[in-house]
């Protein structure tokens, strides 16, 4: 640089140099987003039973409108009209906070009611039941344990081998086919799906 002007040859290398930084910054910021995305994939596809369950606020963000109505606000469906009514596929149906598994495909059944409809629960210590009388109603709210999302409703059912139904609403869920189970970190439940 002679005399505060600026020569073409220190112009270029001005210029690379900005350029450079530039391409630095955003390949930097791209592989930032990039495995952000891949943690909250991660998050919400996988199965940790020791991953914290997340804040409202999260939830608000990450669920559908529908499904944070019904597992935070007690909201429903219509029947006949969600995702898992008639589904027939063999797996297993997870919470759709935390991921973690409550019911199987081979204690699903269809009681005509157009809700997904079990005999039983996985295990009935990962639920919670309380009375409920809502809308001039008396019936049993079903609650899972450690997200504490509104799963549903358990109405007594001669007909059940149980004695029990446990009609859950779709948007309360995710549903992990026995495929998928394995890589998705359910390995341990798969005898629970193979037919007997």
């Amino acid at each position: 640089m002679r005399g505060g002007r600026v020569t073409s040859e220190e112009r270029s290398a001005i210029s690379t140099y900005v350029g450079a930084g530039l391409a630095v910054v955003l390949i930097v910021g791209g592989l930032y987003f990039f495995f952000l995305a891949q943690k909250e994939k991660k998050e919400t596809t996988t199965f940790d039973p020791n991953r914290p369950v997340p804040s409202d606020a999260v939830l608000k963000q990450r669920l559908k409108a529908e499904e944070y109505s019904v597992v935070r606000e007690g909201g429903s469906q219509r029947a006949f009209q969600n995702q898992f009514w008639n589904n027939e596929k063999t797996g297993i149906y997870v919470d759709v906070i935390t991921g973690e598994p409550l019911f199987t495909s081979l204690d699903k059944f269809d009681a005509g009611v157009g809700f997904p409809t079990f005999t039983k629960p996985i295990s009935k210590d990962l639920l919670v039941e309380s009375l409920d009388t809502s809308h001039d109603m008396q019936r049993t709210e079903v609650r899972a344990k450690r997200s504490n999302a509104h799963l549903g409703y358990v109405f007594p059912d001669p007909k059940s081998p149980t004695g029990q139904r446990y009609v859950v609403y779709s948007a309360a869920f995710h549903f992990v086919p026995v495929e998928e189970m394995k890589d998705r970190g359910y390995e341990a439940y798969l005898s629970l799906v193979e037919k007997k």
